[in-house]
């Protein structure tokens, strides 16, 4: 929020189950888990909540609480392209809310053994959706790129924006 010349008030983290849904998609999942978290936080104030979810196919990887989930991720990321899911749910002090999903596809290089246990060590992993913060030293992986840069990281800073404009916020 910082980096486009909004400071937080406030920064609460609300206590929701983020388990998925049986046969609930990705995309699907990232949008019921922003808006769970608006709702989540009743304050008269512009709140904004988002949700990433990481996704290899149809399934919904991880967000890792161990080092063996993230070895899981990085195994299953390595080589091969995949999707994250971002999205932002804005409610505004009169009520009014705004949601926008946003799709970046992300392609990791193969990695090997070494380098997967090189990048555990850093412990950037820890509660990351699926296993990497693409800001930290995972950047070295990184071959391929389309969509948010800031999505991947955790809020896509151009949607937020947009959404907190057309809700009123100067």
């Amino acid at each position: 929020m910082r980096q486009i010349g909004i400071e937080p008030a406030e920064i609460f983290t609300p206590n929701i189950d983020e388990s998925p849904h049986k046969r609930e998609s990705p995309r699907a999942h990232a949008l019921r888990l922003a808006t769970a978290k608006l709702a989540a936080c009743q304050r008269e104030a512009f709140v904004i909540a988002a949700d990433t979810v990481v996704a290899a196919g149809a399934r919904i990887l991880p967000k890792a609480e161990t080092g063996g989930d993230a070895r899981n991720c990085l195994s299953l990321l390595s080589g091969r392209r995949h999707r994250v899911y971002t999205a932002v749910a804005i409610r505004a002090p009169n009520g009014k809310q705004a949601a926008r999903n946003v799709l970046s596809v992300v392609g990791f290089a193969r990695l090997s053994p070494q380098q997967i246990e090189t990048y555990l060590a850093t412990g950037e992993w820890a509660q990351k959706a699926g296993g990497y913060a693409i800001q930290g030293a995972a950047a070295a992986f990184i071959n391929f790129l389309s969509g948010s840069y800031s999505g991947v990281v955790g809020l896509p800073l151009y949607e937020t924006y947009s959404l907190l404009s057309g809700l009123g916020y100067r």
